[in-house]
Order: structure tokens, then sequence, then C-alpha cells
């Protein structure tokens, strides 16, 4: 620009900040509808690839035998972001061919957690009526939807996995600036900031406010307005309800392999071969947050400060003690590795008695 100024007179430097502004206006314009018109290929590819299901489910409908109990069963793993959710989501699509189920990604619109009331009828309705899709794991970041509220019949099973609060929130703020080893060329919104995590607590940015912890208790209470009223008691006590009574199981992030584990022994109809897969496979904790720099204790004390921290906290605490329990009864340890106990019940004295 210095020798721009040396070289043209002032007018023709106007005009040339002026074709230079209009050119990037321009070239905006063109990503964005490059933007756009990738989204409706992926559309028009992911219709595709249903109808292709739906008729290959028609052409076998005479030959099909009986269908299996289990092939009824849908799985709703309602993922909180950044909490792993990748890794174990991968799991998923590896096993889903030779354990013969369909895995679904709920895609809502700019990520938005909450679905309309419309949207929530037709959600309910695939996940019961779409026979050609069962069995089915259906994942995605949406908030946790009653099923009972809709007069089903037969309700999915929840699962999900939660993370400490302000592991979840740093490693956030730095995939929204880096990205992340999985698709390391993607541009990210904040992408170009610079910042440090602790920086962005000692200038009081906004994307690293306690606020931003508000995530994994709304994600389990669900669809009620006062679940996304920040730091509101009552959705804190609802989470925990829907917990213990919605969920088959809630695992950590600290410890997924033992999630993996029990998922398997409880749902090997999906999860069969999971554990080794996580153990040996090349997509065992496959999504690393780039750059990445742990906090300091002085950022962590700051954020502890505040009411949001101590409720979400208390329902990570919460979520990890049940978990803890749930794997105190099906495991034990010995030299370092974990087993799955045998089963520990049986029948008796059963009347009348047979001829």
């Amino acid at each position: 620009m210095g020798i721009l100024r040396i070289i043209m007179p002032p007018k023709f430097q106007l005009l040339a900040l002026l074709a230079f502004a209009v050119a990037m206006l321009f070239l905006e314009n063109q990503i964005q509808k490059l933007e756009e018109s990738r989204g409706k290929l992926e559309l028009a590819i992911a219709r595709h690839e249903v109808r292709e299901v739906e008729q290959r489910h028609t052409m076998d409908g005479g030959r099909e035998a009986a269908p299996d109990e289990g092939d009824d069963v849908v799985i709703i793993y309602n993922r909180v972001p950044k909490t792993a959710s990748t890794s174990f989501t991968n799991i998923a699509y590896d096993l889903c061919g030779k354990n013969k189920y369909h895995v679904l990604h709920i895609n809502t619109t700019k990520n938005n957690p909450v679905m309309s009331l419309q949207d929530q009828v037709r959600f309910v309705r695939n996940v019961t009526s779409w026979r050609e899709m069962k069995p089915a794991f259906y994942h995605g970041h949406v908030a946790f939807l009653d099923f009972s509220k809709f007069g089903v019949k037969r309700k999915p099973i929840y699962i999900n996995v939660i993370r400490d609060p302000i592991e979840r929130l740093v490693s956030y703020y730095y995939f929204l600036r880096f990205g992340d080893d999985y698709r390391p060329g993607l541009r990210r919104r904040k992408q170009g900031d610079k910042k440090t995590f602790d920086e962005c607590v000692s200038a009081g940015g906004s994307d690293c406010a306690a606020e931003k912890l508000w995530l994994q208790i709304p994600f389990f209470c669900g669809h009620y307005s006062e679940c996304w009223n920040t730091g509101s008691h009552w959705a804190l006590e609802q989470a925990k309800y829907n917990l213990v009574n919605e969920y088959l199981l809630v695992g950590v992030t600290e410890e997924l392999e033992d999630f993996v584990m029990m998922l398997e022994a409880a749902l090997p109809r999906y999860f069969r071969g999971a554990t080794e897969l996580y153990r040996t496979g090349k997509k065992s904790h496959l999504r690393k947050t780039s750059e990445k720099k742990p906090p300091t204790k002085e950022s962590i004390a700051k954020l502890q400060q505040s009411d949001i921290w101590k409720m979400e906290n208390e329902f990570y605490e919460f979520a990890l003690e049940q978990f803890q329990f749930v794997r105190a009864h099906a495991v034990r340890e010995k030299d370092g590795e974990l087993y799955l106990l045998a089963q520990n019940f049986f029948y008796e004295k059963i009347y009348p008695k047979m001829n």
C-alpha cells in the first residue's frame, strides 16, 4: 500500500480500494453460494441413501423372516459437544455393518439443540415408525426429548457421555479457533484468534465466561424453557432426574473405555466387539483438539467461584457417582484389567411343575 500511495493519485487510490472491496464482497458471496450448494448436495445424497435402503427393504420384504425383538430397538445418543463424542460415535459406525444396524446423524440447522414442536413430532414419528431403519443408532447434538409425551408405545434407549465442565469448555474454546485432527483443513468460526484461554479469562472475554459452562445440564434437562435459563436450580434437578430415570447408561469422558465395555455387555446387539475395537482400533480417541493448552490454576479458580460452575460440577459429580456405582456392580479388576461379571441371578421354584 506504501508503493500504491507513491505512484497513484489519491483519486485512483480510492478507486483501487473500492475495487478491492467489491472484489472481496464478490468472493465472499461466491463462497457462501458454494457452501449452500454443498449443503444441498449433502442433503440430496442423504435422501438418495435413505431411498436406497428403503427400496432394498421393500425388495427383500417377501424373503424376510419374522423380526427379532432386538431389531425393534432404537438407541439415541444425544451427544454433548466436546465430550469425546466423535471417538465414541466412530465405534458405532465401524460396527454397524458387522452387527447389522443403521447409524443416523441428526443434523440440526446451525447445531441448534432445541427442536421446534413440529420437528419434535416428526422426529418421534421417524424414530418409532421408520421400520426400514431399525435397528437404529441415532446421534446428534440435540437436547433430551421425552417420547412419552407423544403417546408412543415403545420409547428409545438413551445413552450419553459427559465431561468435567471446565475441561469441556477449554476444549471447545480451542476447537473453535484451531479445529482438530479429524478435519484439519476446515475453517473454524474463531479461526485467527490466537488468544489463549488464560488470556481470555484474564480479560473477562465472553467465550470463556462462566455462562459458557451451562451446557450439560440443559442437554439432559431437555426441551423445557426453564432448562435453558442459565443457573436454574429446577433445570439441575430435572437433569438429574432424567439421567437416572431416562438413560440406560451415562459415562464420563475420563473413563470412556469402561463405558464402552459396559455397553457391550448390556447391548451386544449393537456393541459386540466394541471394547476390542476401542483398545486396538485406529480410530480410538480419533478427534483431538489442536493447540489446546491446559488452563492455569488461577483461571480455574476464577471459574470455580461462579454459581454456574458449582451447579454444572454438581451435575458432573452426580453423573460420575452414578456411573461408578453401575460399574462397581458390573465389573471387577484383576491385574490392572477390568473383567465383566458373569450372570449373577437364576430362577428356581418354578410352578406349576411340568409333567
